[in-house]
């Protein structure tokens, strides 16, 4: 169960990685000048659309994801995991890793919104089976 979660903590590095490496150069560029960029609404409309794909999906990785993080930790703790819960907990990162790839390439809205439900239904399976257990 835990190989999972931490594959969630690696695909968020890699993006994170990804969004350093887009921005320190423009960082660089404009040290000194950068105030204008304090505030996201200000710094957004400034930024390619490439740039955007990547910050976009970047924020994401702090949505969906923490409600993850906090059911793979319940299911761990309270012993419950399974082999239905590892498929899963994998479905949900596979699903994942492929939004995020789609996100800041193609950014194909259609495929996107279907590996985020798909991602989204794993999850709520899980959280169903735990809700089940505790009946």
């Amino acid at each position: 169960m835990l190989a999972p979660f931490f594959a969630m903590i690696a695909l968020t590095a890699v993006v994170t990685v990804i969004l350093y490496s887009s921005r320190i150069p423009s960082i660089i560029k404009f040290w000194g000048k950068l105030q204008g960029a304090k505030h996201s609404d200000e710094l957004r409309p400034k930024l390619s659309q490439a740039k955007r794909n990547i910050t976009d999906n970047y924020n994401h990785l702090f949505e969906l994801p923490t409600l993850f993080y906090a059911t793979v930790i319940y299911i761990h703790l309270a012993e419950h995991t399974d082999t239905f819960h590892i498929q899963l907990a994998w479905g949900f990162v596979i699903f994942r890793v492929v939004h995020s790839l789609i996100h800041m390439t193609s950014n194909n809205v259609s495929y996107r919104a279907l590996t985020f439900i798909l991602s989204g239904l794993c999850l709520l399976v899980m959280i169903a089976r735990e809700a089940l257990a505790l009946l």
